[in-house]
């Protein structure tokens, strides 16, 4: 650290201080915190989870378990006894100084909504979307029923051109509505994951086409604010859906991948981007997006099974018969011995039974909307498959 003004060392002026402590705003400040997070927890007799290095978690001589989950200085902490739970805090209490917020009912702009009459739980972000709102002087627009429609066909050539189109976007706050649109996205609306995977290639140069496809977004959460997740006790485990969309990507011909994953009925992993290679045919689109899946399908598999839950075997539903055949065997080396290496290893996975792969009919895949502007009725199908509901 540099010398504080009015403590300079004469002669020594150059010199720099070096640091017993951290400093708050200091970059090496989060990993201290840390540090002294995780050495105490560990003391305690709680696990770090190998896959996800801010889950904690401690099993009890009953059985039971006691789960903490770390985001910087906010947690979470979950236990099927109250008496754990006051355990832990106390024990938190006499280390570091802290609120004790009670019941979780928000973290991190999230709020957290209980029905125990007919056991079910609800993620929301219906307070942070009306202040987005509100930011862009969109809290009185005329409600859309979808975030994308296919008139909007995004690509480089509608960055401005002109000296009036470079101006007129230099007044328009597109990084920062983009940025609030993904937070959106990745709390809790699976829903927006194409249409802000559209908007987010043209962060650098945008033009006026793009920021009304912005605008046309936040348009359908203006009609959309009480929409969250619904999540409810079935049977049903972890299952994937995945899909690709061929050559999506006007501008580099590159195709989209697009999955999601639920448990129970309601969705906890999804994501929309664009393949980092060219596809030459839509089987081969389809072969790179079940990779990606299934490579998020072993993760969850892995953390779930520290999580005390029995998921031996992951199923992933996709709707390419071709793809399935092609994920089994090698028939189609010739015409496929060029896909990278990277995207292979999927038929290991297969082989050895760690995931299962299965065909679902494109009407009955929730994917389908990660990869394409759909129709209302199918898009709020879809919607209904993953739990999110009004």
């Amino acid at each position: 650290m540099q010398q504080p003004e009015g403590f300079t060392v004469s002669e020594k002026e150059d010199y720099v201080c070096l640091l017993k402590k951290s400093l708050y705003s200091m970059k090496q400040s989060p990993r201290q915190w840390y540090k002294r997070f995780d050495s105490f927890m560990t003391s305690h007799d709680f696990k770090r989870s190998s896959f996800d290095s801010c889950v904690y978690f401690k099993k009890n001589s009953d059985g039971s378990f006691v789960h903490l989950l770390l985001y910087i200085d906010d947690m979470l902490i979950a236990a099927k006894d109250k008496r754990e739970i006051r355990k832990v805090k106390a024990q938190l209490s006499e280390e570091f100084e802290m609120k004790n917020l009670g019941p979780a009912k928000k973290i991190l702009g999230m709020e957290i909504l209980r029905d125990r009459k007919v056991s079910k739980l609800y993620l929301s972000q219906k307070e942070y979307i009306e202040k987005v709102l509100c930011r862009f002087n969109m809290q009185s627009a005329k409600p859309v029923s979808t975030p994308s429609a296919a008139h909007f066909r995004l690509s480089s050539a509608l960055s401005p051109q002109s000296d009036d189109e470079i101006e007129y976007i230099s007044h328009v706050p597109y990084s920062s509505a983009v940025g609030s649109l993904m937070y959106v996205m990745v709390c809790s609306h699976p829903d927006l994951s194409y249409a802000i995977s559209a908007i987010t290639r043209y962060m650098a140069n945008p033009g006026k086409e793009h920021w009304k496809s912005v605008q046309w977004i936040l348009r359908y959460l203006r009609g959309t604010t009480d929409v969250c997740l619904q999540f409810g006790r079935t049977r049903d485990g972890v299952i994937g859906y995945v899909d690709a969309d061929f050559a999506e990507d006007l501008d580099r011909r590159r195709s989209l991948t697009g999955y999601v994953f639920t448990i129970r009925g309601c969705a906890i992993s999804w994501k929309a981007t664009l393949q980092t290679t060219v596809a030459l045919s839509t089987t081969e689109a389809e072969y790179m997006a079940i990779t990606e899946a299934c490579k998020k399908a072993i993760w969850l598999k892995g953390l779930f099974s520290e999580l005390n839950e029995d998921l031996k075997i992951s199923t992933v539903f996709c709707d390419s018969q071709s793809v399935i055949f092609l994920t089994k065997d090698q028939m189609f080396h010739e015409r496929t011995k060029h896909i990278d290496v990277r995207y292979h290893f999927v038929r290991d996975i297969i082989a050895r039974g760690d995931i299962v792969l299965s065909k679902i009919s494109t009407h009955e895949s929730p994917a389908d909307m990660m990869t394409k502007s759909l129709p209302i009725t199918n898009f709020e199908h879809c919607l209904d498959l993953v739990g999110v509901h009004c």
